[in-house]
């Protein structure tokens, strides 16, 4: 592999780059737009490095393709988009239940349905934390520029690694398809985690055995472990269980894994906050949308300041509840009918007023919306020319 790097690439493209800086060696996927691009380039990288590409019937075989791959022991990783994601939940559901890490990307458009596949959204926010049946952890990462999408999936692959389940990738088409100036770290400059394998003999081997923490090493099928796997509820074998003390301290421990460990996960931005009077609190497109907004306020006098979250699932309960103690509202822009905000409400506990701002018509929220919503004017709801998008400040943003 070459030192660092730049280029200027999209962000589905840094995506790719970022599973491949991580060490993703298996890609298992059907294209749909608008993450397709990153199967494309999956597919052509993978066997110049070792590794293996299949394009499967659909996504159901998609997930279940990369379960059996990290199984395997190798670091994989499928890409979609919202009704590819759907069909996804039920083996999703199966590698949180047995603990398999891998690395699902949701490229998000405008639905429900087909809906508009060329339309950016965000309307799969609450299905990335709730989307598969059953209580089980969530892992949801949601970067905000190009170089993010790169960086976001190495951490989410780390994040897989280490807490030894599936992590979300969560962006939208904008981002997938937007072209930024993009470094490309070199090899080592940034930490790539391996999972913890077994040291016992493996006669011994239990997969879901744990004495240190809440994780289990995993072995890999073909070095020697022998050991079952069941999306039924397990003892420490492997082997299915009706024991009900086993089942209901494996749900919690399935969760208390990332919820006991948030402070390690959690990732946010925190943007002219320290004096706000006023917070916004935004992810993904809209926060490019967001910061430029605060930006050209506070060259007013405006003192308003945003709260940008890097990791949406787990929820940022802390920094939320630290900015509403500070402002008197909290503005939360989202590219669908109102989802994360619902979030924010609970997190701030009452301690502000809590406001939306909702655009569903497959246009990017405009900065002037948000800072129309800031002062406390009428929002414009017809679509407004998205020149500024491409304004530096907002693309460095």
């Amino acid at each position: 592999m070459a030192g660092k790097q730049k280029k200027f690439i999209q962000g589905n493209e840094a995506c790719a780059e970022g599973a491949l800086y991580a060490g993703c060696r298996f890609y298992a996927g059907y294209p749909i737009t608008p993450s397709t691009e990153i199967m494309e380039i999956m597919a052509a990288r993978l066997p110049r490095i070792g590794g293996a590409f299949i394009q499967m019937e659909d996504e159901i075989a998609s997930v279940s393709a990369i379960v059996g791959a990290a199984l395997g022991g190798m670091k994989s990783m499928t890409a979609t988009s919202g009704p590819g994601f759907s069909l996804m939940q039920e083996g999703f559901g199966y590698a949180c239940m047995t603990e398999v890490p891998c690395v699902v990307v949701n490229v998000m458009r405008s639905g429900p349905s087909t809906g508009y596949p060329t339309g950016p959204s965000q309307s799969d926010v609450m299905q990335a934390k709730w989307g598969t049946h059953g209580d089980h952890p969530a892992i949801v990462l949601s970067p905000s520029s190009v170089q993010e999408a790169l960086y976001e999936t190495i951490r989410a692959f780390n994040l897989s690694e280490i807490y030894r389940t599936p992590v979300t990738i969560l962006y939208d088409e904008v981002i997938g398809h937007m072209r930024e100036a993009v470094t490309i770290p070199a090899p080592g400059d940034i930490e790539v985690v391996e999972r913890q394998k077994p040291n016992c003999p493996a006669s011994e081997y239990k997969p879901y055995e744990v004495k240190n923490g809440k994780v289990a090493p995993l072995a890999a099928y073909g070095e020697g472990y022998r050991f079952h796997v069941t999306g039924l509820y397990h003892a420490a074998d492997g082997f299915p269980t009706g024991n009900f003390k086993l089942i209901q301290e494996a749900n919690e421990r399935l969760i208390s894994k990332v919820e006991n460990n948030r402070e390690h996960i959690w990732k946010n931005e925190e943007f002219y906050l320290d004096d706000a009077e006023i917070g916004v609190f935004a992810y993904g497109v809209c926060a490019k949308s967001a910061k430029f907004a605060v930006k050209e306020l506070r060259k007013k006098g405006v003192k308003v300041g945003l709260l940008r979250p890097l990791t949406i699932w787990p929820f940022p309960d802390d920094a939320v509840l630290e900015m509403a103690r500070k402002v008197k509202t909290i503005i939360v822009p989202e590219m669908n009918l109102g989802q994360i905000i619902n979030e924010v409400s609970r997190a701030s506990k009452g301690q502000c007023e809590v406001r939306g701002l909702f655009r569903v018509d497959t246009d990017p929220i405009h900065p002037k919306q948000i800072m129309s919503a800031i002062m406390g004017k009428p929002v414009d709801a017809t679509v407004i020319p998205n020149e500024v998008m491409i304004e530096r400040d907002m693309i460095d943003g």
